[in-house]
């Protein structure tokens, strides 16, 4: 997986498919956050997200309080947002479609 920072171009063009994720305005992070029916199933996604997560060997930053999940994605590596932070939001809307969002 490439870990080198998304140029602005590039990161527009990735950004276009993840409509309810926001760049942050230093451009290092692209963040979202998900509101399900209750705990269980914000616990579920999460669940679902982390084991993903530990597949692709990269892992969100998020917080959870009831039936909402704040997530964060960046590379610290490229101090910026990669192709694996892309990834990683598409894995977690596919898994937040599964609820009723």
């Amino acid at each position: 997986m490439n870990d080198a920072r998304l140029e602005p171009e590039a990161l527009h063009e990735a950004m276009q498919s993840h409509a309810d994720w926001s760049v942050t305005e230093d451009e290092t992070a692209i963040s979202r956050d998900f509101r399900f029916a209750d705990f269980r199933e914000a616990f579920a996604f999460m669940s679902e997200c982390a084991l993903a997560a530990e597949r692709l060997d990269h892992h969100p930053e998020w917080n959870n309080v009831y039936n909402r999940v704040g997530v964060s994605l960046t590379t610290h590596s490229s101090g910026g947002i990669s192709a694996r932070d892309i990834e990683m939001a598409g894995i977690m809307d596919k898994a937040a479609s599964r609820f009723d969002v």
